[in-house]
């Protein structure tokens, strides 16, 4: 009776006597509101689909194009984070790129220890720190992932909006991870948990 106004909408609404009734009612309601309730929005989308022939070529080749429509559930690596942000250094031979050379180094390491359960964080919370998200869009990140390099902050900074990531200049591996995992910690991370 407490979902009665939501299953007399969805014409599912009647007398229940078996198991086998009410999963058939949870079926009809499913299927009211998923398709049914949603028919002209799911038509819209194809012929907007339609639009340069790609539901043609999406029907004729579906695999060519599951790496880009369809979430794939691989587990990140590292490896995966270290390729995806690509550091902004300052001009080789300076004193400066040198300390972004070993922060690079640390940013490896601490990557691989992450990966590896030695860090207190995962590499998909360094990815929600630096993007916002827990896992790699199918079609990518849009602006590609950047690092940039902190001198006056002991903590990792990042601006998810333009997937930037800051990395704190500091004179041990010892310390960066454990700035990195206190910095990355203690951020908000938009109330996700």
């Amino acid at each position: 009776m407490r979902h009665s106004t939501v299953l007399q909408t969805a014409g599912c609404l009647r007398r229940v006597t078996s198991v086998e009734e009410k999963k058939d009612i949870v079926a009809d309601y499913v299927r009211w509101y998923v398709i049914d309730r949603n028919s002209s929005v799911i038509d819209r989308f194809k012929d907007g689909l339609s639009a340069l022939q790609f539901l043609t070529a999406l029907q004729q080749h579906p695999s060519l194009l599951i790496p880009v429509l369809c979430h794939s559930e691989k587990r990140l690596t590292g490896v995966d984070i270290e390729r995806l942000f690509r550091p902004d250094v300052s001009p080789s031979g300076s004193n400066r790129r040198q300390k972004e050379s070993v922060t690079l180094g640390y940013w490896a390491d601490y990557l691989r220890d992450c990966e590896e359960g030695e860090a207190a964080v995962s590499v998909e919370d360094v990815l929600m720190f630096a993007t916002g998200l827990t896992s790699l869009p199918p079609s990518g990140l849009e602006p590609l992932p950047k690092i940039e390099f902190l001198d006056g902050s002991p903590f990792p900074m990042s601006n998810t909006c333009s997937n930037l990531l800051k990395l704190p200049i500091l004179d041990s591996y010892s310390v960066f991870k454990a700035q990195m995992d206190f910095g990355i910690q203690n951020s908000p991370g938009f109330g996700c948990l």
